[in-house]
């Protein structure tokens, strides 16, 4: 979970740990988390909700039709995400992977339990439009993370909604 669909370019975060012993069927990105690079959480389960508010501004003030797909489809938007991804019985499971760090230094293998929440929020605005056929997304977003506010993330991609 991180980012947003068809982002570009796409950044992933390989702090967060991932649990290679989960016999996944299939692996994906279960993105549309706005502030944080793809990979913020992870597991074989996972729950999110985005919410957005958008407003048409150039149709709303016009007082014709507009022949302009660019300015027709131009709306601003602002959004707010949160979700978690996890492994085990629930999110604040003690089996849960993300509470879990693992340092390989021979030879040493320590594993460590950290304390963390697991969920995960975002916050910001951005833009909409149709160019050339193609619809386009631009947003900057700021993730809240353990009730800490994460510097500003810039989100250009190239899709439909959220």
């Amino acid at each position: 979970m991180g980012g947003v669909d068809n982002w570009l370019p796409a950044k992933f975060n390989d702090k967060t740990p991932v649990d290679n012993e989960q016999n996944y069927a299939y692996q994906t990105l279960a993105t549309n988390m706005r502030g944080f690079d793809q990979n913020i959480r992870n597991g074989n389960s996972f729950a999110v909700i985005n919410s957005e508010i958008r407003f048409p501004v150039i149709r709303y003030f016009a007082n014709r039709p507009i022949k302009s797909d660019l300015f027709n489809n131009f709306q601003i938007i602002g959004f707010g995400d949160i979700g978690t991804a996890w492994t085990g019985l629930h999110p604040y499971s003690d089996d849960n992977f993300l509470y879990t760090n693992t340092i390989d230094q021979p030879p040493l293998h320590i594993t460590v339990k950290v304390q963390k929440e697991p969920i995960v929020g975002g916050f910001g605005f951005g833009a909409r439009t149709r160019l050339l056929g193609y619809f386009i997304r631009a947003d900057l977003a700021w993730g809240v993370e353990d009730r800490y506010v994460h510097p500003a993330t810039f989100y250009f991609s190239l899709s439909l909604d959220f």
